[in-house]
């Protein structure tokens, strides 16, 4: 049962993968400025809705997935990403925090102009996510399922 869980949370990751990379692709292109088109907000504000659901999933369901596949006790979200920092998939537990920190300005910022003021760290940190993603996907390939595909 759980094998099927974490194969099914890979896939999702992977697909999220997929849709973050494509925003991001195309919010580099358009790069940070004082005034946005129309279709470039639109942009970067689908960046911003996949940066925060990318951030989520990893932390609420595949890094909470991972450690009920390797055993480890279901603790708190702090235990988790502790966890999925000494499993190495990523470096520095305070820059997690701070991607997280990102996320939640997102999510509660009900003001367009004032979302604009945070594409830049969106740019920044969605970058990291993509390197955190690639290794978690990586590190189930190797430790969980080596099949998961």
């Amino acid at each position: 049962m759980i094998k099927e869980k974490i194969k099914q949370d890979r896939k999702l990751l992977e697909k999220q993968l997929f849709w973050v990379e494509i925003s991001f692709n195309e919010c580099t292109n358009i790069g940070i400025k004082s005034q946005y088109l129309v279709e470039e907000f639109g942009k970067f504000e689908t960046l911003c809705a996949r940066y925060s659901r990318g951030i989520d999933f990893l932390i609420r369901k595949l890094f909470r997935t991972i450690d009920e596949y390797e055993f480890e006790n279901q603790g708190t979200l702090v235990d988790v990403v502790n966890n999925a920092h000494k499993r190495g998939l990523f470096k520095d537990i305070e820059e997690l925090r701070i991607m997280k920190d990102v996320r939640n300005t997102i999510v509660h910022e009900y003001i367009e102009d004032e979302l604009v003021n945070v594409f830049d760290e969106v740019l920044e940190y969605t970058e990291k996510l993509i390197v955190i993603i690639k290794n978690s996907l990586e590190y189930i390939d190797k430790k969980c399922l080596i099949d998961a595909k």
